[in-house]
């Protein structure tokens, strides 16, 4: 489980990295770009259960504070959140390869746009602005949807992100 989880959170950062970068060059006109990060974090938290995904969600979400100008523990908190949500729909759905990684991230993007808006509500001047009924929110969720099921069959080359036989019960 501990390995899971430390190389989890590392393709986690380095997806983030990779937003961060090379993504934020590639914008289109409404300043959107996918969530891998988040998309990665779903993946893992879905295939492993609840414990696996909200630990790696933590720190994952911790260390992407670093990176980010939002409070120290906002993003952990909210990736703690959406690992131990997926985790708790682990084994619920047969993971296709389509349907389900669409369903999962898209709602994970809408989830975390909540939670952006909500916090910023409640925190006004230490959140970072997110916009629910921006163009950008609703781009951002598209491309979440169109690279779901491609960043899922990839992940899904990588066995040791998954769950061994011994381990499912």
């Amino acid at each position: 489980m501990a390995k899971k989880i430390i190389w989890g959170t590392l393709f986690i950062l380095a997806a983030a990295l990779l937003q961060s970068t090379l993504l934020s060059r590639l914008r289109l006109h409404v300043y959107a770009s996918p969530d891998l990060a988040l998309c990665i974090l779903i993946y893992i938290a879905y295939v492993n259960g609840i414990m696996v995904g909200q630990v790696t969600g933590f720190f994952a979400g911790f260390a992407l504070d670093f990176l980010s100008a939002s409070p120290l523990g906002f993003h952990a908190f909210i990736f703690t959140l959406i690992g131990a949500l997926a985790g708790f729909l682990h084994g619920a759905f047969f993971l296709d390869l389509f349907f389900v990684p669409i369903a999962l991230c898209v709602g994970a993007t809408i989830f975390k746009a909540g939670a952006y808006f909500f916090f910023g509500l409640l925190f006004s001047g230490d959140i970072p602005p997110y916009s629910i009924v921006s163009l950008a929110f609703f781009v951002e969720v598209g491309m979440n949807a169109v690279i779901a099921p491609f960043l899922f069959m990839l992940l899904k080359l990588f066995g040791f992100l998954s769950p061994t036989q011994r381990e499912v019960i």
